[in-house]
């Protein structure tokens, strides 16, 4: 079952997506050549890896996943790295040229020569959408324990702490303060020693602290998932060896912070300029939407409608279907 495209865009993005599977491939004793190892106790004889991969006849797996960047240098060494024959090669694209940091260069010359090479590129992976976008449909994602080898020693990193960290803005990866914003829903992915009954009461702990705030007009639900198998990690990285893990993915209003970031700095940077106005008044639309939803009170649906035309409260819906067949 197709699950996941990743598209790994840029210099950072290429080399960031690069580790990213390597990791998957420790994750799920894949070989660098795509190849499961003939002792089948390692794979365990799950299919959870086909939201990442897809197995061809020979019993290759090949991340489904797209490298791009204008500049050849960083995607050759992917193809000239130990894992040169995991990836697809049609799928490792790259321009002659870089942009040279400039945005009219990249967006309307060099850019647009591979766009369309690009989107083909995707159309093959990605054959069928059935899933609707609404605009409010950025997660925040959280990992908890971060922690060097070193620290490791002297942390208990219970279940309780760990997840207490989720929500600190430390272990983020958008910068964003959640405490000036409101949750409407969480999904809690917990990975090794963790048992349900630790779980639940590590939530009932949060929904009970102050500086935590969730939206009063909807239930505050959590989707919590555990895999009881420990994490992995990359030999000679920099992160330590831990019995238990969470990465969260919620949906809050405080992710705005970072659009308004962006906002102020593309204002800076192109002022009204006339050609870019039209998205950009689309994106200050979203950021304005935020907004409104962290000030709604607990209002009936009557006066909901009111708020709202029935278009945006199909946009503004606060549930996040997620979906993991795969940790």
């Amino acid at each position: 079952m197709r699950e996941c495209i990743s598209i790994h865009v840029g210099q950072a993005g290429v080399q960031i997506g690069n580790a990213c599977w390597e990791l998957y491939c420790l994750e799920h004793g894949i070989q660098p050549d795509g190849q499961m190892p003939s002792d089948k106790t390692i794979g365990g004889g799950d299919d959870s890896f086909n939201t990442f991969f897809s197995e061809t006849g020979a019993g290759k797996h090949v991340p489904r996943a797209v490298f791009v960047d204008l500049e050849p240098t960083v995607i050759d060494e992917v193809r000239t790295g130990t894992y040169r024959q995991l990836f697809h090669p049609e799928q490792l694209i790259t321009g002659k040229e870089d942009a040279a940091n400039n945005y009219a260069r990249g967006h309307y010359t060099i850019g647009k020569e591979i766009i369309d090479l690009v989107l083909d590129r995707i159309r093959k992976l990605f054959q069928t959408n059935l899933v609707p976008y609404p605009r409010i449909h950025f997660p925040l994602a959280t990992y908890a324990p971060v922690i060097s080898a070193e620290k490791a020693y002297h942390e208990q990193l219970s279940v309780s702490e760990i997840t207490n960290a989720c929500f600190e803005p430390a272990n983020q990866m958008v910068k964003c303060d959640p405490r000036h914003g409101k949750y409407m829903a969480c999904c809690l992915l917990y990975r090794g020693d963790v048992v349900p009954k630790d779980v639940n009461a590590a939530i009932a702990t949060i929904k009970t602290k102050r500086t935590i705030q969730f939206v009063d007009w909807c239930p505050t639900g959590f989707k919590v998932g555990i895999n009881y198998q420990p994490p992995t990690v990359v030999p000679g990285g920099d992160l330590a060896k831990v019995q238990r893990a969470v990465c969260m993915l919620s949906n809050t209003t405080a992710i705005a912070e970072a659009w308004a970031r962006l906002d102020h700095k593309f204002d800076l940077m192109y002022g009204n300029a006339n050609c870019i106005t039209p998205p950009m008044a689309l994106h200050k639309d979203v950021c304005n939407e935020y907004k409104v939803l962290n000030k709604v009170p607990l209002v009936s649906c009557f006066t909901c409608l009111s708020l709202f035309s029935e278009k945006v409260l199909l946009h503004l819906s606060p549930w996040l279907s997620f979906i993991f067949l795969s940790w």
